[in-house]
């Protein structure tokens, strides 16, 4: 269907004027700068390494088209409908506790990823710093993230510039500043994202990587490989956060649900792909294809891949533009984890956006200082043998986040009916993927979701290796 522009605000179902995106392109970036964030440049590289690179890749792909687009689509038309952040949203469909209750999971992810995830933003502004001042050679060096983590006052100015950063995007609003960042941001980081992984697939060495990375091998496939790229597509989509039910209230009744997701998984996907292209050939080539390395996890982006560019050529520049790219990455995540969070506040409270703002603010600098000083000058605090940090990204990503899916599923299965979600879908979309969304809702996705919450445990309680 035809997009037609209108002004910058729409009518909420309680009769409130609404700020809403300007058009299709504005909340196609919006939403795509949340899905491409630090899970798409660090995170998807070493997991695609450790479970099997080509099929992983694969998985991956078959997941994000069903499984993924299922659940956009339910969120995203679940925060039209009703005009509202998830746990108004929820509300919206009856005073039932499970559906009070689910609406609160969805708003309180985004509370505690925010904090801990602007901590790792912090991380990264300090290596763009590094790397614009020339100091490839001291950002690989062997203490140099260590020690740095653990100078709790240094961490400490690092994650409160960026989230005051975050902050004053928020401010502006959805127009002037979530929409408008995304505008520059997102084709800017493409750009950044093409040059790095065409530099890197060029090394001497490098083609191995490729290989690797893009040929499925199906001796490498296991359940474990379903599971991980299950859990990776949760991060990489922003699903289950009350992110998409926020950003799906600002939508107007005629954008198009169905292409804006197809166009965001293909956003989603591209950059997870030249991520893997960017980290994985480079590694091989430094490496000589030692997996191992590339299976380093979290340590991969701030300690592996500084000494890979101290190895090269241009070595400050490649740096630069990569630790920008990942800062432009991890700012618009941070932003539609903020907006959530603002969104549920304002409307739950009754307050302005920008005491809302304020809040969200001081929320994440308090848990936010709890997670740099984990590290640091509170190391000797330990939740269940996990840094303050690894906690909370145990609690969201692999508790809490399965269960919010699962409480979506319900809502669309036992509240609001297919029937309903077709009905506003096809307000402005011809719903073609329509069969194999009823399909994976109903009987697909929650088997899937119980199945991550289970292993997701069971790896916890060392039962299991993930």
């Amino acid at each position: 269907m035809k997009n037609k522009e209108h002004n910058s605000t729409g009518t909420s179902k309680d009769g409130r004027q609404k700020t809403t995106f300007s058009g299709n392109i504005g909340y196609v970036l919006a939403v795509a700068g949340s899905a491409v964030g630090l899970g798409n440049i660090w995170r998807f590289p070493y997991l695609a390494a450790k479970y099997g690179g080509g099929i992983f890749l694969l998985v991956y792909l078959i997941l994000m088209l069903t499984f993924g687009y299922a659940m956009i689509v339910s969120e995203t038309a679940i925060g039209r409908m009703t005009g509202k952040s998830p746990v108004g949203a929820f509300s919206s469909f009856g005073e039932q506790k499970w559906l009070k209750a689910g609406g609160w999971i969805n708003a309180v992810i985004p509370m505690l990823i925010l904090p801990y995830y602007s901590v790792i933003g912090g991380w990264v502004v300090r290596y763009c710093v590094e790397y614009l001042k020339g100091d490839a050679s001291e950002a690989a060096g062997d203490t140099f993230f260590g020690g740095f983590i653990s100078d709790s006052l240094v961490s400490e100015i690092c994650f409160a510039v960026f989230v005051l950063a975050v902050f004053f995007v928020i401010i502006a609003g959805v127009k002037n500043g979530i929409e408008a960042v995304s505008k520059i941001i997102m084709p800017l980081l493409i750009l950044l994202a093409v040059i790095t992984a065409a530099y890197s697939v060029t090394r001497p060495g490098a083609l191995e990587g490729v290989k690797y990375f893009l040929v499925p091998n199906f001796r490498d496939f296991s359940i474990m490989t379903v599971v991980a790229a299950m859990g990776q597509m949760f991060y990489s989509l922003s699903l289950a956060m009350g992110i998409l039910i926020t950003y799906g209230s600002y939508l107007k009744k005629d954008s198009d649900i169905e292409r804006n997701t197809t166009r965001v998984e293909w956003f989603d996907t591209g950059i997870a792909i030249l991520a893997g292209l960017m980290i994985i050939p480079a590694v091989f080539a430094f490496t000589g294809g030692d997996i191992k390395t590339l299976k380093a996890g979290p340590s991969l982006m701030f300690i592996t891949l500084p000494k890979v560019f101290d190895s090269m050529g241009f070595g400050n520049l490649i740096g630069s533009v990569f630790f920008i790219m990942v800062l432009f990455a991890a700012l618009t995540s941070a932003i539609s984890l903020f907006e959530t969070c603002t969104a549920t506040i304002s409307e739950e409270l009754g307050l302005k956006r920008t005491l809302s703002s304020v809040i969200v603010l001081t929320v994440s600098l308090l848990l936010g200082t709890a997670s740099v000083f984990g590290y640091g000058i509170w190391s000797f605090v330990k939740i269940f043998g996990m840094q303050i940090l690894d906690f909370f990204d145990f609690l969201t990503n692999s508790l809490m986040m399965p269960i919010s899916a699962f409480f979506i599923c319900l809502l669309v299965i036992k509240v609001i009916g297919f029937d309903g979600i077709e009905k506003e879908v096809r307000l402005s979309s011809q719903f073609r993927r329509q069969p194999m969304y009823y399909v994976v809702t109903k009987y697909i996705a929650p088997f899937f979701l119980l199945i991550i919450l289970a292993s997701s445990l069971a790896n916890t309680l060392g039962l299991i290796t993930i």
